[in-house]
């Protein structure tokens, strides 16, 4: 809650826009307004103090002046609202009160079952999201600034795994920014960006990409390929597979076609770099979503059998998103004539 309060202030862009360390009276004055003349200092140094003990922020004494001035971290420059890889929109959905409530029912949810989310607010997150358009915004506001952080690192360790893909749908695609960036650096594929109705309304025109709205569990749109990003751990297993056949489906093309997952993969020891940041994941899930959960590579291996793709590769990057690889099982199917094909 530190956090969402220097964030809601715009404290690291303050820091930033002196392009140096900056003292207490610095951030007030740039705090103050027609409307706000008077701040609580006091409030206002402890929340610092927390945040630089958590290390988003710096703080050293000046010897000549006896101040203390306030400098960012790497952490606390992904806050910044001009930089690309700002993830400011992330933190103000995670500790929205809306997200915050259901943590209250995981005790109840473990001794009586249930979803938190669900008994929170009387729905799961997703037919909140279709009834408020809102909370909608926010949430793909959330989503939209990860993307971009993702896609980075997937378009740099995933080199020619576009290439002889003509289409290419993004299944849960939110607005489109990743369809579009994917297309912006792969200008040969045709881009498809398949999500609910309500979603794809307030998608803006991107070059090359075609915005298609509809539901995954009945139909997807066909194409060469697929790609998901943080889609399926928002689902129960059974959920993932009808999703998964749908996805088998529309790939048109089973011999050079493929499937491609962007989602955590939790190491059984534990002891990847990444792990701990899949593992608070995993609990996002259970507070906001009915069955989603993060999965190990068995999980996904079971999964990705179960709906007609028996081979896959893993590919690691840098982030704590892996990039799972599927290829369709090449079925031979009776053409009316009695041949097959």
């Amino acid at each position: 809650m530190a956090l969402k309060c220097a964030v809601e202030l715009g404290i690291p862009d303050i820091i930033n826009s002196h392009g140096r360390p900056v003292t207490l009276s610095e951030i007030i004055d740039s705090l103050k307004t027609a409307t706000s003349s008077s701040l609580n200092v006091d409030y206002l140094t402890r929340i610092m103090r927390i945040l630089v003990h958590k290390r988003l922020f710096t703080s050293q004494l000046q010897q000549e002046s006896n101040q203390t001035v306030y400098g960012l971290t790497r952490s606390s420059k992904w806050l910044l609202k001009d930089s690309k890889f700002n993830l400011s929109p992330l933190v103000l959905f995670e500790t929205n009160p809306i997200l915050q409530k259901p943590w209250q029912y995981l005790g109840k949810c473990v001794q009586e079952n249930g979803t938190p989310f669900e008994r929170a607010h009387g729905c799961e997150i997703w037919d909140l999201a279709s009834s408020d358009p809102k909370f909608s915004n926010f949430l793909n506001d959330a989503m939209k600034c990860t993307n971009t952080t993702i896609i980075d690192e997937m378009l740099a360790d995933y080199k020619g795994g576009f290439d002889g893909i003509e289409s290419l749908v993004d299944v849960g695609g939110g607005t489109g920014t990743i369809i579009a960036q994917i297309v912006q650096a792969n200008p040969h594929i045709q881009g498809i960006n398949f999500d609910l109705p309500h979603v794809v309304a307030t998608a803006p025109d991107f070059p090359g990409v075609k915005h298609v709205g509809g539901d995954m569990f009945v139909d997807i749109p066909e194409a060469d390929a697929v790609i998901m990003k943080w889609t399926l751990h928002d689902w129960s297993d059974e959920d993932c597979t009808k999703i998964l056949k749908n996805c088998y489906k529309a790939i048109t093309n089973k011999k050079n076609g493929k499937l491609i997952i962007v989602d955590g993969v939790l190491r059984p020891d534990g002891h990847d770099l990444f792990d701990k940041q899949r593992l608070v994941f995993d609990v996002l899930m259970l507070a906001h979503t009915s069955a989603g959960k993060e999965r190990t590579e068995a999980e996904w291996k079971m999964l990705l059998n179960n709906a007609g793709f028996p081979r896959y590769n893993i590919i690691s990057t840098p982030t704590f998103s892996s990039i799972i690889e599927a290829f369709p099982e090449q079925r031979m199917l009776k053409q009316p004539n009695g041949t097959l094909s």
